[in-house]
């Protein structure tokens, strides 16, 4: 069996792909038009397949369309001269695996080539597994003792206080504990109240009689009642205006409170988790924060922790967003290389699992295979500050990662420039051990003293 199919009605272009497919060692058959591709299905099926749009006879979209149809998981690359817009966004809606402009740089078609048989060969491997996530995922110790804190309070209604960076999950925290509790079939009431205007968040949070103010024109019930019974999840609550803070604590602490333009008490029975990004008690002491609000609200606190400090739990998180947005999109989740999650585990995350979340969506719509390896990465997240070394086991993994990094950036003369670094912290270190003596730090390296000393010129280390 032919592992590629190539498909040009050039000669010269079939020529290159002779070649360099021969090079590689990967077996191949060429095709002049689609009609001859077509009638080669009745003795083979190939894993990947490279067409040209232009051909005699049958466009090969018109091919990518019917192979798709009867082998959805063949990766088809499709190559043009004459690329533009609406072409691109076709052959992406008819499934291409990836869309390449001629002229072309045939070490990166082959390295595109190589993808696709990967993820073709994955295809063949096995039926769809159907993952199943839980609702809150984390292996982490930090996220474990998020876990327990949640368990513990299933049989209490306490107010609980959410500490975390934006986009750590606190909201999903908030729903757990809510889902867990015995007011679970009860209504979960979210409200971000920095997002809403300091002016509306009063009506947004206690309602509104009719006719109360301009613009008022029938009842309506705030958050408060529409939480009855159940859970009101404030976010941002460090955010929320001075004179509404009152207004909050007398609701908490006498479970009543008036509707704008209302003459008679409300009273609930609500169970409120308040969350933050920010350091209340020293907004308490910077006068902007209620003092006496803080300490009813921080009856129970949970912090959430950030990505970057339960970096054991992105591999999973990625492989549930992947999924997620794969579901989504109807189309067949993405995987990332070990290499892609090494890069992960070392990136700060400041936008937490949230960036990370967006990060996969992104991933799902722009990575060209299934496969994602760090050249498919957005260039912001390239980009971004990497602490390698930070979170390595050693230091083989240390220095994976920082040529890995080369690699992306695309040093020059990698090798070369690895290898002298590596030679200079060893004879370094030796003659720092062996307090410059060259023949007792050539001994305890194990090389001969011409060798260190000739070392020792050539990366020219001084005596320190």
């Amino acid at each position: 069996m032919s592992n590629v199919w190539i498909l040009d009605d050039d000669k010269s272009i079939r020529w290159v792909f002779e070649k360099a497919l021969g090079k590689e060692n990967i077996s191949f058959k060429t095709f002049s038009n689609t009609n001859e591709a077509i009638n080669q299905f009745n003795h083979e099926t190939p894993s990947v397949i490279v067409s040209d749009i232009r051909m005699p006879g049958e466009s090969g979209l018109t091919f990518l369309n019917k192979v798709k149809s009867k082998f959805p998981e063949i990766p088809i690359i499709i190559m043009t001269a004459y690329s533009d817009l609406d072409t691109a966004v076709s052959a992406f809606k008819e499934g291409a695996f990836e869309y390449i402009s001629k002229p072309f740089d045939i070490d990166k078609v082959i390295e595109v080539i190589r993808q696709a048989m990967t993820e073709s060969k994955e295809k063949k491997g096995g039926a769809e597994k159907n993952e199943v996530f839980p609702e809150i995922i984390g292996q982490a110790q930090s996220m474990q003792e998020v876990f327990r804190s949640i368990g513990r309070l299933s049989l209490s209604s306490a107010t609980v206080l959410l500490n975390g960076e934006s986009g750590s999950g606190k909201e999903l925290v908030a729903k757990a504990i809510h889902k867990n509790s015995q007011r679970k079939d009860k209504p979960f009431i979210a409200i971000n109240t920095a997002a809403i205007p300091k002016d509306l968040l009063e009506a947004e949070l206690f309602g509104h009689e009719k006719g109360s103010f301009t613009g008022a024109t029938g009842l309506r019930k705030g958050r408060f009642e529409q939480a009855d019974e159940g859970t009101l999840f404030l976010d941002e609550i460090g955010d929320m205006p001075m004179e509404l803070q009152t207004r909050l604590l007398r609701v908490l602490s006498e479970g009543k409170f008036y509707r704008i333009g209302g003459q008679d008490p409300i009273t609930v029975n609500v169970r409120v988790i308040a969350a933050t990004h920010q350091d209340l008690e020293a907004y308490v002491t910077e006068k902007k924060f209620r003092e006496d609000l803080f300490h009813r609200l921080n009856v129970i606190r949970i912090k959430v922790p950030p990505l970057r400090s339960r970096i054991e739990d992105i591999p999973v998180l990625a492989e549930f967003f992947l999924f997620n947005s794969a579901k989504q999109l109807n189309v067949d989740p993405k995987a990332l290389t070990k290499e892609v999650l090494d890069y992960f585990k070392n990136l700060q995350w400041q936008g937490n699992v949230r960036q990370l979340e967006n990060v996969c969506h992104w991933l799902t719509v722009m990575a060209p295979g299934k496969i994602v390896n760090i050249g498919d990465l957005p260039s912001e997240l390239k980009n971004e500050p990497v602490s390698y070394g930070t979170h390595s086991q050693n230091w083989e993994e240390a220095l994976q990662k920082n040529v890995s990094k080369a690699l992306m950036e695309g040093t020059p003369n990698i090798y070369e420039q690895f290898i002298n670094k590596v030679e200079r912290l060893l004879i370094e270190s030796s003659l720092n051990y062996s307090k410059g003596r060259k023949a007792d730090a050539a001994n305890l390296l194990g090389i001969g003293r011409n060798t260190i000393t000739r070392k020792i010129q050539e990366l020219n280390i001084t005596k320190k």
